[in-house]
This record gives structure tokens, sequence and C-alpha cells, in this order.
């Protein structure tokens, strides 16, 4: 959420991103390049690793690009994602079915977009999308300073059917600055998304329709990426700590330029009013993308704690208390944007695994095994 694309980029790139990475750098032109093969099949399963006991039956469901921040619909038989292939000038919306069939552009093929999410009755598709201002790239960001996100001001919230043969595509909500990281509650009653708005990148809900705005967060710092749980009671979020004037000169003096360089996410949880909050993480690095479990006591998350360089980014467990951290996926390789299933059965997440070339990402489901 705030682009896949530019997670992607510091995890196989640069410095560190909300998830600052530090990897080798990440070259947007050559990923242009990279398209799915027309002979490539809808799924395919690949080689499970012996150290990832909690996964089973491991499918990749793309192939070729870059493919991420890919989520459940309500009953588990589709997935929608976002995806940067030839033919676009920027990362799409599309959706598939669970076994990968159908793969479908949903987005107008214009502009930039990220962070798709099904509406529960399934009649709907929501995301954020920069092409009513700007129909061509985001601008590249100058990153000899060091890694930086862009908070894109032109993104509004659309929603559209998610029957592809109906195109009714709808505005659903445009603030003066930045609108997006949007997820939808399982219960169908609130949306929830990250906008900077009133000053400060802070969480936000509002009625499906967009109306009935409330802010939920207020501390100074990047409050974002806001995930619902699946009894619509609890979001869990990152949230970048600011512990001296001098980090909040810098953050103030970057969210001016529509910027924001997160190096110390933590994973926070709120009830969905946004009371009782309460920080879950204490890792110091930079951990993003948390989804909690169906039982509520668990949440999933991506974090390079385990890479004293910050390079490497796994999928690590932890009670909502911060009691039993553990790792769950344990390749050389990005691995991000986890979500379970409502049933709990299976996960979904974004991988440089089996990359045929430098940065590639795809998309991959396993079965969960507690």
């Amino acid at each position: 959420m705030i682009s896949a694309l530019m997670l992607l980029a510091a995890a196989n790139g640069n410095h560190a991103h909300a998830c600052e990475a530090f990897l080798p750098a990440f070259d947007e032109v050559s990923a242009l390049a990279i398209s799915a093969n027309g002979n490539d099949p809808d799924s395919a399963p690949v080689e499970s690793n012996p150290a990832e006991t909690n996964l089973s039956n491991l499918r990749q469901m793309t192939f070729g690009g870059q493919n991420a921040e890919a989520y459940w619909s309500v009953d588990g038989k589709k997935i929608a994602y976002q995806t940067r292939q030839p033919g676009y000038p920027d990362e799409q919306i599309f959706t598939m079915n669970a076994d990968g069939s159908r793969k479908t552009l949903m987005s107008t093929g214009k502009g930039r977009c990220t962070c798709s999410y099904f509406t529960p009755d399934q009649k709907w598709i929501y995301f954020s999308s920069t092409h009513e201002k700007n129909e061509g790239p985001q601008k590249a960001l100058d990153m000899s300073k060091g890694y930086f996100w862009m908070v894109n001001p032109d993104f509004a919230i659309y929603r559209r059917p998610a029957d592809p043969k109906k195109n009714d595509l709808q505005r659903i909500l445009q603030l003066p600055g930045y609108v997006a990281e949007t997820t939808v509650a399982p219960n169908g009653k609130y949306m929830t998304f990250t906008s900077n708005y009133e000053g400060d990148l802070e969480i936000y809900r509002a009625d499906l329709d967009g109306k009935n705005l409330k802010r939920l967060t207020s501390e100074v710092g990047y409050d974002g990426g806001p995930f619902v749980s699946w009894d619509s009671k609890k979001i869990v979020y990152r949230r970048d700590l600011i512990e001296n004037d001098k980090e909040l000169e810098e953050y103030k003096a970057l969210l001016k330029e529509n910027l924001v360089r997160p190096s110390k996410l933590e994973i926070w949880i709120m009830d969905a009013d946004g009371s009782n909050k309460k920080q879950v993480t204490n890792l110091g690095c930079a951990s993003f993308a948390p989804f909690l479990h169906p039982d509520g006591k668990r949440i999933i998350f991506a974090t390079n704690y385990g890479d004293p360089k910050a390079r490497e980014f796994d999928l690590w467990l932890i009670n909502v208390d911060g009691t039993g951290l553990t790792r769950i996926t344990k390749t050389p390789d990005f691995d991000g944007f986890p979500m379970f299933t409502r049933d709990g059965k299976k996960l979904l997440w974004a991988s440089n695994r089996f990359g045929k070339v430098r940065g590639e990402t795809n998309i991959f489901t396993a079965d969960w095994k507690n």
C-alpha cells in the first residue's frame, strides 16, 4: 500500500522502505520489459522450502513482471492484485480466480493504481488511481539521498463492478492530498484508508460511499497500511515512530514534498473505532503489511528484522500481546503482503522466489499449518 513497487524497489534495491529495504538497485525500466509468457499456466506447483514448516502445497499464481498486494475475496474464490506489465504506463489492478485463471484488467489501464479490495458481496472492487489527474506513470524519485516513498496527491479512491462485463467506474472519495491504502471491512459497513489531507499521514474510516469520514489516528508521523480483521472489530496497521526533534523536522520537510522515508515502522493494533491503540512490535526496523489471523490472536507481517543489513524481508508471526515472535518464510528473497483466507487455511503473499530475472515478483499461495 503506498505502491507495492516502491516497496519492492526497496527490497530489491537501495535503501529501506516502509520496509526500508536495502538490496542491489532495482531498475524500474527493466521491470517494464518483463512480461508473462503467453505459454505460462494459470498457476503451477512450486517446491516448498523444508524450513518453512507452516507452509505446504505452494503454488505460483503469476509469472513475470511485478505482482504484489494480492488480497482474497471474503469467500476465498477470487484474488485482486496490482501488477506492472508491458503496455501500461504503471501499476494496474487485475483480478483472477483462486486457481490463477481468468486474469483480467479491472482498472482503466491509465495512470498508477494501488490497493485493490473486494467488497464482501463481491459486487465491487475498490482501488486508488491517478488516471484522472495523470494518465502516465508516476514520476521517478531521486534516491541519491536515500530511499523515499511518494505519497502521491493525484490518487483518489474508485470502485468498479467486480464483474468485468460491467464497466461502471465510480469515484468514491477524493481529498486534497494523498488518499490510498484502502481496505474494506468484511462486514461491509466501512472502509479504512490513509490520507494526509489534514496535514499529517493518518488512518481514516468511512462508509463505502465515502460518507461519514472519521479520523482514527492522531499522533504525528506516518500511520498507514490499515487492514481490518475478519470479524471487522480490529484494525492492524504500521506506524513510523518519531523519537526526536530532528526526525520530526525531517518528516515534516519531506511531507511537504509528498515524500516519506519510513525506516522504523512498527506494527500496531486498535479497535475499529480507533480506540485502544496498542503497539505490538518493538523491533526497531521496518515492519509492514500486518494481517490478523482469523483467530484474532496472531498477526502475520513482513519485516527485515531477521537481516542485520536490512536487505531481506520475510514473513513473521507474532501474538497480539507482542509475544511469540516466529519467522515463517526463510528464503533469501523478498516475502511480503501476506493475507489469510477467512477460514485460516490458505495464505497469500508476494515473493521474489523463483524469479527468472532480478526483481521479478510474483504472487504465491500455500496451505497454512499452525
